[in-house]
């Protein structure tokens, strides 16, 4: 069942509501394809291989939360950037990129997918605050929490030990969020969880009895996009193909 390009965008943004964000790309359509969609193909990141995999899944849009075009980057069509671009407008595909709106959404959002597949009950969800607080079932230790992460997410979380407490509380941001740990320190929490971390990170961490895991950015912002194109299954009858292009970081 096909979708129209325009109905499509017009879904996207009445569920994420990308103008009450002030973000460091543009939210929505990036590159204009076709106007008609059939198939989705999404992403972490619309690197050269999402691109190429969405030429082989005969997909008409590619649907990712990292996109082009970023505030501070060199603005000229050239090596890399041009390969992608080329890319899509040779296969006359439409990129669309949704970054902190997808973040924050509170049904299909990175942060309350990655709590849904952690299994973290959400307490603490405050619209425009892209920080969530909640609570396991049971308190585990952090030697424990550690492991859980690199089972479910496929890979090994960085643990800084912030002390012998077990774990029942914890606060998260998805991606590049580790200097938002001091929000997590203010909430009283026993453990911060995001994608990245930096050098600072460890002693906020360790001078202030907080467990800290650094996560993944990648692995930890592969859940709202996939939740995003179900629902535009759902809505649209359209085709969805989710492609993890593996990322270390």
């Amino acid at each position: 069942m096909a979708a129209s390009l325009r109905r499509l965008l017009g879904e996207c943004d009445e569920i994420l509501q990308p103008q009450k964000f002030s973000d460091y790309c543009p939210n929505g359509l990036q590159v204009e394809g076709g106007g008609e969609i059939n198939t989705i193909v999404s992403g972490v990141t619309a690197t050269q291989a999402l691109l190429e995999r969405a030429v082989d899944e005969g997909a008409e849009l590619v649907l990712v939360h990292h996109g082009f075009f970023w505030k501070g980057e060199d603005p000229c069509i050239k090596g890399m950037k041009r390969r992608r671009l080329n890319l899509l407008l040779q296969n006359n595909i439409s990129l669309v990129a949704y970054h902190l709106p997808l973040d924050a959404h509170a049904e299909y959002g990175n942060n309350i997918q990655l709590a849904k597949t952690l299994g973290i009950r959400v307490d603490v969800q405050e619209e425009g605050n892209l920080v969530l607080a909640g609570s396991l079932d049971v308190p585990v230790s952090a030697g424990e929490f550690s492991a859980h992460i690199e089972r479910v997410l496929g890979r090994r979380p960085q643990w800084i030990d912030g002390g012998g407490h077990a774990i029942k509380r914890l606060a998260w941001c998805t991606g590049a969020a580790q200097s938002y740990i001091e929000q997590a320190v203010e909430l009283e929490v026993d453990a911060f969880l995001s994608g990245e971390i930096s050098e600072q990170t460890v002693h906020v961490a360790r001078e202030n009895g907080i467990h800290y895991f650094a996560a993944g950015h990648h692995a930890t912002e592969r859940y709202g996009v996939q939740a995003l194109g179900e629902e535009l299954v759902r809505r649209l009858g359209v085709r969805h193909c989710f492609v993890d292009c593996d990322n270390p970081v």
